[in-house]
């Protein structure tokens, strides 16, 4: 089982990395936007904010967050963005403080978590660990985001594995959400952290395979770059597929970026 502690200091160390890049926007600088269509920088961290504050709330009072969760299905695509948007009136488009507050209460709430309860999410049921995971994926993807906005190369580190492990164990729910059927064999996924060290999933003797950069990987789960701008590297048809599906988020699949976007 993984140690909450560990993951939970990930995710803060993720959120503290984001947060320098934005603490000292000006007005302007906080309504630029971002490659996200529609949304500026202020609706990404108000974006955070509010799934923080889902997420906690499906930790805390699953009761409420289930009745939360009948609304969403309605429209999930909408109801995320309405969330921001809400998160932004009420900060009157300054969240910050406002991510800070809910960044550190759903710490707390995973780390109270009793160990192997899982907790209901917008995709499948989590452990506290799975949570936290999930959201070092989303913090580090929108993030990348800011970065991309702001001009800022980010220096990979070995939190990835984070976001490539969660990439890896969402292959199914890449199909599952957009009405396909899972190839029944699994895949193996041999990636390069960024030191150079072999990050490792799935059968040695796997026929289909993944291979390449964890950064690549990483954007192609994320949906961050398009597939055609990486080093990631598919044998196999049904590998080759899951990689132009692939979605380590919950939610409606993604528009994900143009090929050639950002260089």
């Amino acid at each position: 089982m993984v140690a909450i502690d560990a993951v939970l200091a990930d995710l803060k160390a993720e959120g503290d990395e984001l947060e320098a890049m934005v603490a000292g926007l000006d007005e302007a600088g906080w309504r630029t936007g971002t490659p996200a269509e529609g949304w500026s920088i202020a609706h990404q961290i108000a974006h955070l904010a509010w799934t923080d504050r889902m997420a906690q709330l499906a930790a805390t009072d699953p009761a409420q967050f289930a009745k939360t969760l009948e609304i969403a299905l309605r429209d999930a695509e909408g109801f995320v963005d309405a969330g921001a948007v809400e998160t932004l009136d009420e900060t009157r488009g300054q969240p910050l403080e406002a991510w800070r507050e809910s960044r550190k209460a759903l710490s707390k709430a995973l780390t109270e978590l009793p160990p192997g309860q899982k907790v209901a999410w917008f995709g499948p049921p989590m452990s506290a660990p799975s949570m936290a995971t999930a959201r070092i994926m989303e913090t580090w993807a929108h993030a990348q985001d800011v970065a991309d906005t702001l001009g800022i190369t980010r220096v990979p580190t070995a939190r990835l594995r984070n976001v490539a492990h969660l990439g890896v164990r969402t292959r199914d729910w890449a199909y599952h959400i957009r009405g396909l059927t899972p190839p029944a064999e699994e895949f193996r996924v041999e990636l390069t952290g960024p030191d150079g060290t072999p990050w490792t999933w799935g059968p040695v003797d796997a026929e289909q395979s993944v291979v390449g950069s964890a950064l690549d990987f990483c954007f192609i789960v994320t949906q961050r770059r398009h597939r055609d701008d990486l080093d990631v590297v598919a044998t196999g048809v049904d590998a080759e597929h899951w990689l132009t599906i692939a979605q380590s988020f919950a939610g409606p699949p993604g528009r994900g970026r143009e090929k050639g976007q950002f260089g």
